[in-house]
């Protein structure tokens, strides 16, 4: 996910360079949405993945 991410980064700043300022904004939206659902499911798992560290000791 964070792959696509910067997909999206990379093509809004492409499309920002070339003057198509509505696909830059609508590209730079999505990066920036992908973004923040990796960042979401990183901190689950490295909770969970914390929480069952400590029960097993």
């Amino acid at each position: 996910m964070l792959y696509w991410a910067l997909v999206f980064l990379i093509v809004a700043i492409i499309a920002g360079i070339l003057g198509f300022g509505g696909i830059a904004v609508a590209a730079a939206g999505i990066a920036k949405i992908l973004f923040y659902i990796f960042l979401i499911i990183f901190l689950i798992t490295l909770v969970m993945g914390l929480g069952r560290r400590g029960s097993n000791i």
